[in-house]
């Protein structure tokens, strides 16, 4: 786990440099920044809602395609048969959107959950979503997130409400 744990910080790395390296000053739509709310239902028995906020730089490759890397927090609330509480997790991801319409996109990412309890593991996230982005900055989506641990899984269905700025 700890080998495709240092590959994939290389590859978030690698493209956090290529989205700082290649910014066109001329195109003022080419890099956003977002920041985002999550809220979700988790898809695993114990857990009961999952809330957790994001930073999104999204760098445009064309008029229908751009790159995603994004960083946040998520707290996985537990029920309280299972002893009540929360666990956090750091969700590191890459990925790409893809507008099938003027601003209906579908998007996927992959990356890394580190967890933020003590002997937490790092999991293995994709996320497959679509969504629904206006001029204005605003961008509605809805995603499921898997995460896949060494000794499981854990998902969950989430709504994502950001506002993008123009960078």
């Amino acid at each position: 786990m700890k080998n495709s744990t240092k590959i994939l910080a290389s590859a978030v790395a690698a493209v956090a440099l290529f989205f700082t390296t290649s910014v066109n000053a001329q195109d003022s739509k080419a890099l956003r920044l977002g920041i985002g709310l999550n809220a979700g239902l988790p898809t695993t028995k114990a857990y009961s809602f999952v809330i957790g906020g994001d930073l999104r730089l999204q760098k445009d490759f064309s008029s229908n395609i751009s790159g995603l890397l994004s960083a946040g927090y998520n707290s996985w609330s537990l029920k309280d048969s299972y002893g009540g509480g929360s666990v956090g997790m750091i969700p590191v991801k890459a990925g790409a959107k893809i507008f099938f319409a003027e601003s209906a996109y579908v998007s996927g990412e992959l990356g890394a959950g580190f967890g933020t309890e003590s002997n937490s593991s790092t999991a293995f996230l994709w996320a497959p979503g679509v969504g629904y982005g206006w001029d204005n900055g605003l961008d509605l989506g809805l995603r499921y997130e898997g995460a896949e641990f060494k000794g499981g899984s854990i998902g969950q269905v989430a709504l994502r409400i950001a506002y993008g700025f123009k960078l």
